[in-house]
């Protein structure tokens, strides 16, 4: 089965904020640039958007259009029995105030979860 993977919507926008001291202000906007995925078995995933949700309109068969993933092993061996995912979004800062303006590239956010992947198995006789 096809794994999935997003990040809000709304956390996937553009973030800004001022600050000003002795008359001299200064802006800062964020933009996300990208999200990498370590599946926790040694697989990972670029995303260059915040990837598309789930939802019952797709086949429970379908891959995600843009950011998605499929296990080959079930999570038997790590402990607790579930592969520890984690996402980077790395971000991109642009600044401008007092007459200045500059760039700080790569900041990141990390979060992550425990995935417990089932195998099941079939066995066909007569």
């Amino acid at each position: 089965m096809p794994t999935w993977m997003w990040v809000e919507r709304g956390s996937w926008e553009p973030v800004s904020t001022s600050a000003a001291v002795e008359g001299v202000k200064v802006t800062a906007t964020a933009r996300p640039r990208k999200a990498v995925w370590s599946m926790g078995e040694g697989g990972s995933v670029v995303c260059r958007g915040p990837g598309t949700p789930y939802s019952d309109a797709f086949s429970p068969k379908a891959s995600s259009p843009d950011c998605g993933y499929t296990y080959r092993r079930a999570s038997l061996s790590p402990p607790g029995g579930a592969y520890r995912v984690s996402v980077q979004v790395t971000w991109d800062v642009e600044w401008h105030g007092g007459g200045q303006a500059g760039v700080v590239p790569g900041l990141a956010m990390t979060a992550q979860r425990q995935l417990v992947v089932d195998e099941v198995q079939a066995v066909v006789t007569r």
